[in-house]
């Protein structure tokens, strides 16, 4: 006999001394039999799980000697950790290569040549320069009262304590204004950098995705 027929054979041993015992109405192997060949080559039968294989595959057999299932190798606590981050890594990969299907759509919507992605860009920077020029403008008003504050301080340069109160608080908050205009300026132009970064990143990957869906595009 072949090695699946001597397992078979030894299946139906086995129920046929359950039911000679008096345990055909409620046999142990309802559920079916277990069996498996352990570490060492030896093929092992039983009525439940079988403890020298919970490392490998279990097969669960029908009364007929056919498979009904099959039972995987029993997972430790470190194997069970190892794949739980596993398909933890493989959900937050999907997810990952999802949002990034629908970022590029959004953008091709968005942008369907580089001609609206230009004139975007310029807009953009437009407004900033609109916002920077005006700061200048207030920059340069300030700078303005600064000189005729700084004429009348120009009585008291020997001892400015003397100068009327109205006067050094118009000097003080002068300074102030200026320093808060100059930060300001300095912060839109860090915006016209950032801006124009955006878009540089997003025209390479425009480029790429232009060439993929319509080669004509973009150019």
């Amino acid at each position: 006999m072949t090695t699946d027929r001597l397992a078979f054979a030894a299946v139906g041993v086995i129920l046929a001394c359950m039911c000679a015992g008096g345990w055909a109405q409620t046999p142990p192997t309802a559920g079916g039999v277990y069996t498996c060949t352990d570490a060492k080559g030896r093929k092992l039968t039983a009525d439940r799980p079988i403890p020298e294989c919970t490392d490998r595959e279990q097969k669960i057999l029908n009364p007929s000697g056919t498979v009904k299932a099959r039972v995987g190798p029993t997972l430790t606590a470190q194997e069970r950790a190892d794949l739980e981050l596993k398909e933890k890594r493989e959900i937050e990969e999907r997810s990952r290569t999802a949002d990034e299907k629908r970022r590029d759509r959004a953008l091709l919507t968005r942008y369907p040549s580089k001609t609206i992605h230009d004139q975007e860009r310029q807009e953009a920077l437009a407004q900033i320069a609109v916002v920077i020029q005006a700061a200048k403008n207030r920059l340069e008003e300030l700078i303005k009262q600064r000189a005729v504050v700084d004429a009348e301080m120009e009585f008291y340069k020997n001892d400015p304590s003397k100068a009327p109160a109205y006067v050094r608080r118009q000097q003080e908050e002068n300074i102030q204004s200026q320093a808060v205009q100059r930060r300001f300026i300095g912060e839109q132009e860090g915006e016209v950098k950032r801006v124009n970064a955006r878009f540089d990143d997003e025209l390479v990957r425009l480029r790429q995705l232009w060439t993929t869906i319509a080669p004509s595009s973009g150019k």
